[in-house]
């Protein structure tokens, strides 16, 4: 695959990149339009790049910072800045790998390369266990077969990573980077939930695609690395999510302040952004958002400090064998608690946007309605219900939390 030229990595993404954005939100929900123009415009100003470290020619930014433009985009749209999680989560996996990984694709990374997401498959695979396979072929190549569902991002980028189980004899999962464009590999565009619909969450067929060797990344389960990007990709989701309740307030005072008529039941008879109730709704749907990011704020400061605690005792280096120091799970902690509160208040927000202006809000063209759906949409993601009984568990019991690492059927009552 040829690379372009490496583009600029700043530490924020510029406003009228995002103002660019925003602007095409609503034609691109309304029309189905995925964005591959706006992701093109991302890259070549190096947003995939944020999170490449200093010492490999990246910008270095914290998960605190990564996070602030995380929102900042999904406030323009948040299918964009969803679409972007997998190529995210793959950087931070690359802080675990060889040497000669991280040699091969942070360059590549740095470069404008984006990487998909492929890890979930529809069904027919029982918990702790993957169709997809990862085998060797008679020319010694590795070779990959299998299809995955949920493939976010994957129809935008230059490669996808997948999820597999390898054969012969080697026990545990794999990551198996391959092309998008390369040989068995189809992506198609068949998400079809109510939310989201932009992120190309579709399915990812693999047939007999093959693998580079230095394309294949170990995951060892309970590792600092399995714990760390767990927890990542659900703060990924969260911050997401704030950016669609701040997107709500604003469509809220922006309509407002256009609206002219009025009810003879107002109490004031005054137009609805001079009426005090009207005010009241909109501030306490403001004040929630506020909310919600400043516990994404925390949360993505616990990441950078477990981090911290796991690099000071050696949990970089992909032979460390020994025991977490407990800082490591703060990150886990930390976002399973603000997963049991962000999405409720993001909700709340996107419910109360329709309280402001009445039956005109509903009109399809005004497209408001995304931003119930999308919030909606990402809070299905993993069941809160499941996060509240770990914390707890672990407030009761000091029981560490388990990150979401498998999904599949249940298992049978002979095979537990």
């Amino acid at each position: 695959m040829t690379l372009a030229a490496a583009p600029t990595a700043s530490a924020q993404l510029p406003n009228h990149v995002l103002e660019d954005i925003a602007s095409g939100a609503v034609e691109r929900e309304l029309h189905r339009v995925l964005p591959f123009e706006p992701v093109r415009q991302l890259d070549r100003h190096g947003f995939g790049a944020l999170r490449v470290p200093e010492a490999f020619g990246g910008p270095g930014l914290s998960i605190e910072e990564l996070i602030v433009d995380v929102i900042r985009l999904a406030q323009a749209d948040s299918n964009i800045a969803h679409l972007y999680r997998g190529h995210f989560g793959f950087v931070e996996s690359l802080r675990f790998q060889p040497e000669e990984i991280q040699q091969t694709w942070y360059p590549r990374v740095l470069a404008g390369t984006t990487v998909g997401n492929a890890s979930t498959e529809k069904g027919g695979n029982e918990l702790g266990t993957l169709n997809t396979k990862l085998t060797t072929a008679a020319d010694g190549t590795w070779r990959l077969n299998g299809e995955k569902f949920y493939s976010t991002g994957t129809i935008f980028s230059d490669y996808t990573r997948v999820s597999a189980s390898q054969e012969e004899g080697i026990e545990g999962r794999r990551f198996a980077v391959v092309p998008t464009d390369g040989e068995g590999v189809t992506v198609h565009d068949d998400w079809d939930g109510f939310g989201q619909k932009l992120t190309g969450t579709g399915t990812t067929v693999l047939n007999d695609a093959p693998v580079e060797s230095l394309g294949i990344l170990r995951r060892v389960h309970g590792s600092h690395e399995a714990v760390h990007e767990a927890a990542f990709f659900q703060l990924y989701l969260l911050a997401v999510q704030v950016g669609i309740a701040h997107a709500a307030v604003r469509d809220a005072a922006e309509t407002l302040r256009r609206r002219t008529r009025t009810f003879n039941t107002s109490a004031s008879g005054a137009a609805f952004k001079q009426d005090p109730l009207i005010q009241q709704i909109v501030g306490k749907m403001a004040a929630k958002a506020y909310a919600a990011q400043a516990i994404v704020a925390e949360t993505a400061r616990a990441h950078d400090r477990a981090l911290e605690a796991g690099f000071a005792a050696g949990t970089w280096n992909p032979e460390f064998s020994g025991e977490l120091p407990e800082g490591v799970y703060e990150s886990e902690l930390a976002v399973e608690k603000a997963q049991i509160t962000v999405p409720e208040l993001v909700l709340s927000i996107t419910q109360e946007l329709f309280d402001t202006a009445g039956a005109s809000a509903v009109l399809r063209t005004k497209a408001l309605d995304r931003h119930w759906r999308n919030a909606r949409t990402i809070a299905t993601h993993n069941p809160i219900v499941f996060r509240a009984r770990s914390v707890g568990d672990y407030e009761i019991n000091g029981t560490l939390p388990e990150g979401l690492n498998a999904i599949g059927d249940a298992k049978s009552e002979e095979s537990r």
